[in-house]
């Protein structure tokens, strides 16, 4: 007797994706956010509970995230939040401000009035959006910081913009709790200033605009674990 091997219906198929994807992008906002802190064990039973789905796609999530370097792999164990520090940080932010300056500057030199149109509208819908809905206002966020990079030409560097802009965020909450971070700072007026300065098409100026934008949080935040570390 012939035994046949079935394969998954193409409806099946797609519904594992759609849960994978559904749980990848929960636990990815849990951990940008800090609600799931660094360097805690994510336990797959606890994320089933808590996402209201299976053990595969939560696994598969993990797996993926793990490419995103926001979850760590723990030998045999399991899995846990990507730790985070001052030099790790400061990886980030390096290679950050060198990558985005690129970017921005293609972007620039590639200027078209679309770009531009999309640029301010991108900018527009950030500023209309309230700070108080945590995840909407990210999305508006990152939009725009991608909007200023979208016209490089690079679809490479684009991807490795945004995947770096992503690690960086956990970091950006982490000095979004301080009330003096708040205090010296405002952002709204900098994002002004940095669209400004592109539509412009001075590449110089938009340059030196976003990189001091990052490195005004790199500087508080190597005040703040150089804080953190005396308190020891």
């Amino acid at each position: 007797m012939n035994i046949k091997t079935l394969s998954p219906s193409p409806e099946a198929s797609t519904q594992d994706a759609s849960a994978t994807q559904r749980a990848y992008l929960a636990i990815r906002r849990m951990i940008v956010v800090g609600e799931l802190p660094p360097g805690e064990k994510l336990k797959i039973d606890s994320l089933r509970s808590m996402l209201d789905t299976g053990a595969s796609p939560i696994r598969e999530a993990l797996s993926l995230l793990t490419s995103d370097q926001l979850v760590e792999r723990i030998d045999q164990r399991g899995f846990r939040t990507a730790a985070t520090s001052l030099e790790n940080f400061e990886e980030i932010l390096a290679l950050r401000c060198s990558l985005e300056d690129m970017a921005l500057r293609q972007s620039i030199a590639n200027a078209s009035e679309q770009w531009e149109e999309s640029l301010v509208l991108s900018h527009h819908r950030m500023v209309r959006e309230s700070r108080d809905n945590i995840e909407r206002f990210e999305e508006r966020h990152k939009a725009f910081h991608m909007a200023l990079l979208d016209n490089c030409g690079s679809s490479i560097l684009l991807r490795f913009c945004s995947q770096l802009y992503d690690l960086n965020i956990r970091y950006r909450y982490l000095a979004g709790k301080s009330l003096n971070y708040q205090k010296k700072r405002d952002v709204s007026k900098e994002h002004e200033d940095i669209l400004n300065a592109a539509i412009e098409r001075n590449a110089d100026l938009a340059s030196e605009r976003l990189l001091n934008h990052y490195r005004q949080t790199g500087a508080f935040l190597t005040g703040l674990f150089s804080t953190a570390s005396e308190q020891r």
